[in-house]
């Protein structure tokens, strides 16, 4: 029996996509409280939800490190990387496989999964800034975890239905 090899054209190319999404989603962010607002958390949740763990783990992470690196912030791109990565890799575990997926695990999901990002995001700022700079992140960083909570999900119920109609779905899953 040949195996399907895991990294097909079409899930590289989804990978691509989502990656070039989440980087260009990031750039539209606003200053609170000291630090910025952005939404492209949302679709990092929605990468690990379509791709699965390790594909949409990738397609998070490399679309948020591609973006910090063109910022100027060279080696923390790889920290962004993890913690990216893990956001979408315990998204999609949670989720678990396609064909069990209920509203209720997929909110699940998208609030492990976001949830999970801020934590990371907080002990990095921690290392980095103290405890007063956790202070000064927190409250953009939870704005962004509610923000993917809800709409991860929501667009999660919205795309499927079209990748499934277009024969894409199970080439994704």
């Amino acid at each position: 029996m040949i195996q399907k090899p895991r990294f097909t054209i079409e899930k590289i190319a989804f990978i691509a996509i989502m990656a070039a999404m989440i980087c260009v989603v990031t750039f539209f962010r606003f200053p609170l409280l000291g630090s910025k607002v952005h939404f492209a958390n949302a679709l990092c949740v929605l990468s690990g939800l379509l791709l699965g763990p390790v594909e949409g783990g990738l397609a998070a992470g490399i679309g948020s490190a591609i973006y910090d690196i063109q910022a100027g912030y060279g080696a923390e791109s790889l920290i962004t990387f993890f913690s990216k990565f893990a956001m979408a890799f315990v998204a999609a575990l949670i989720a678990g496989k396609s064909d069990k997926r209920t509203t209720l695990r997929v909110t699940a999901a998208s609030v492990a999964g976001s949830w999970t990002y801020v934590a990371l995001y907080m002990l990095k700022t921690v290392i980095v800034y103290g405890a007063a700079g956790v202070i000064q992140k927190f409250p953009a960083s939870a704005i962004n975890a509610v923000f993917a909570m809800i709409v991860a999900p929501v667009l999660y119920f919205v795309i499927k239905p079209a990748l499934v109609k277009a024969r894409l779905w199970e080439k994704l899953s």
